[in-house]
């Protein structure tokens, strides 16, 4: 991955696809083999990762101290999984290492880690968190006088439960022109909790017009839509203002036993249910992989 992008050569909707569907097998790996942790909550967000590292944001495996990259905050902690595997398949550390999730003397903890895992910018776990810290990161790049960079900040349903999310929603609009500008959050909306429904354990309600009403310029889209992702965060550089994007989604997308279904939060895969898994995931990647082929041999004659 270069370190500065070239829109010429970013991959396209279609592979950016294939490689969501890496990452959802890279997790399903990682639970069989840890037998702990939040598989269905990586699942949901596994598309807007992949737009995220391999398109949009602009970092460099090679540097992951490079000072204009772009800085990507996971405040839902609990799905490190998806982080990770991004991270491995870019070269922050060996795909190996992946199966270390969760062991002691591993680097790969439940949650982020900024000080054991390379590519990891900010620990993060206690929803409500995140976007503070992201706001603050958005600030100090102000003050460093970086150009044109952002931070991406990918929250929860649990996140916007919090009371701390939202004094972080004033005060990035009240600092807009100060660093609040560069902010973009990203609302992974995928409506299951550990206790039930996101509407029966704490309506969080229209989560764009909530944002809207804080001075963001916010947006509701898909987020299982690869087009719709790329369009929404390339819209955000640049902006004179934070930017909110809210991304439906459903949790455990992509393993028709946990797709949508209460139940899963928190818990591993078992080793039928990964077998399932793998089989449906890896039937996915062989499609993907052939249509990609074939809409690449129409591009050359």
């Amino acid at each position: 991955m270069p370190s500065t992008l070239d829109p010429e050569s970013a991959p396209g909707i279609a592979e950016l696809g294939l490689w969501a569907t890496v990452l959802r097998t890279d997790c399903v790996r990682m639970l069989a083999v840890a037998k702990s942790g939040h598989l269905d909550s990586s699942l949901s967000a596994a598309d807007i990762v992949a737009a995220l590292f391999y398109r949009v944001l602009r970092h460099d495996p090679k540097d992951p101290s490079w000072a204009d990259r772009d800085r990507f905050v996971l405040s839902k902690g609990h799905a490190a999984p998806i982080l990770y595997a991004a991270l491995a398949r870019h070269g922050y550390f060996p795909l190996a290492d992946l199966m270390g999730l969760r062991k002691i003397g591993e680097h790969l903890q439940g949650h982020p880690d900024m000080g054991r895992t390379p590519g990891v910018e900010v620990s993060t776990g206690s929803l409500g968190q995140g976007l503070s810290m992201s706001l603050g990161v958005a600030l100090a790049m102000d003050l460093d006088g970086r150009e044109d960079q952002r931070v991406y900040c990918l929250m929860s349903d649990g996140d916007c439960q919090e009371g701390q999310s939202w004094e972080a929603a004033t005060a990035a609009c009240h600092f807009a022109d100060r660093g609040g500008r560069r902010l973009t959050a990203i609302v992974d909306y995928n409506h299951l909790q550990t206790d039930g429904t996101t509407e029966q354990v704490m309506d969080i309600g229209d989560m764009r017009g909530k944002f809207a009403a804080f001075g963001w310029d916010s947006v509701e889209i898909d987020g299982h839509d690869m087009a719709a992702i790329v369009d929404a965060l390339e819209a955000t550089r640049g902006a004179d203002r934070p930017a909110a994007i809210v991304c439906q989604t459903r949790k455990g997308r992509g393993v028709a036993s946990m797709e949508g279904r209460f139940g899963f939060h928190g818990k591993p895969p078992t080793p039928e249910q990964a077998v399932e898994a793998l089989e449906e995931l890896e039937a996915k990647l062989a499609s993907q992989m052939a249509e990609l082929q074939l809409t690449r041999r129409g591009e050359e004659h």
